[in-house]
């Protein structure tokens, strides 16, 4: 291809690749659906194309869709025996952060919620809510009716609801609720930490169980006690880390979170959705195939005093 073309791909890159992370969840996975779609440009008979922009984003969104089908990923996918991919604050691929709607597409409670909807379901409601395509648009990308577009969002936008509404954070108000959790959670007091909790908190965690398998935890009790055992420091926890661990609060897909990290790599992360100022759900991500794109991130930024230097 002469430059002109690679640079008109290239143009596009960043925005497909924030379409494939929504509709995936997997920042890994939409890396490779973007490289498939660079293929499938490469291969065209790009004099028939009137429209680039249009082309590029039917071909990264039925890529993805053919992913979300796969025996592979309904596997995965399988029981809800899955957790999204963590991106840090400012992380090109979780791309556009103009509009509330946008923002809260890319949360983790949203991207969870997403598994509850149909891959066309899926498309719809990410293409519709995060990228404003029009219907009309959106049916010449899926191959359906603007009728079937439309209600393919109404469903999915009344499937998604309840993950909606926990409000925006800034950068320190997340600190101040990373901060507050973390003294809780290192005080050894459950009930500092029940305080702290909605009545409805739920915890989901991944790398804990065995063999990888997600563990779930409900009522502000049960959850206080495994994350006062959790953030208890012991010579063998330090072992399995890799050494000794600074914890940072920051911000991951628009919520405060917990940054567990030794000086070369990010080790886990907990992520915080807060409700009316208390914490309605934890999630814990320790998997490094998960943290491999956010370690990256993570290296490239200055950060802000740990608050625990040696944990």
């Amino acid at each position: 291809m002469d430059p002109a073309t690679v640079a008109r791909f290239e143009a596009n890159r960043t925005r497909l690749a924030s379409l494939a992370y929504r509709l995936l969840g997997s920042a890994a996975d939409a890396e490779d659906a973007v490289q498939d779609t660079f293929l499938r440009w490469q291969a065209a008979d790009r004099e028939r194309i009137d429209v680039p922009e249009a082309w590029l984003t039917k071909v990264v969104t039925n890529l993805a869709l053919d992913r979300l089908r796969s025996a592979r990923m309904r596997h995965e996918r399988a029981a809800g025996d899955w957790l999204p991919e963590p991106l840090l604050d400012g992380d090109p691929m979780l791309g556009p952060a103009d509009t509330a709607e946008q923002r809260e597409s890319v949360t983790l409670a949203v991207l969870l919620l997403m598994e509850r909807l149909s891959p066309v379901e899926r498309a719809v409601y990410v293409l519709r809510e995060a990228f404003a395509y029009s219907h009309a648009e959106i049916a010449e990308i899926l191959d359906i009716t603007e009728s079937a577009s439309q209600q393919h969002a109404h469903r999915a936008r009344r499937r998604v609801a309840t993950g909606r509404g926990a409000g925006e954070i800034t950068g320190a108000a997340a600190r101040r609720v990373v901060e507050a959790f973390v003294d809780a959670a290192s005080s050894g007091r459950t009930e500092r930490l029940v305080a702290l909790l909605t009545a409805d908190a739920t915890a989901i965690s991944d790398g804990a169980g065995p063999a990888g398998k997600i563990l779930r935890f409900s009522t502000p009790e049960r959850i206080a006690a495994v994350l006062r055992g959790a953030f208890k420091p012991t010579p063998a926890k330090r072992r399995l880390a890799g050494g000794a661990l600074a914890m940072y609060a920051g911000v991951i897909n628009g919520s405060p979170a917990v940054i567990a990290a030794l000086p070369d790599r990010v080790v886990g992360v907990v992520v915080l959705e807060v409700r009316s100022g208390k914490v309605a759900a934890v999630r814990a991500i320790a998997a490094p195939d998960r943290l491999a794109r956010l370690t990256l991130q993570w290296r490239r930024r200055e950060h802000t005093d740990p608050l625990i230097a040696s944990w």
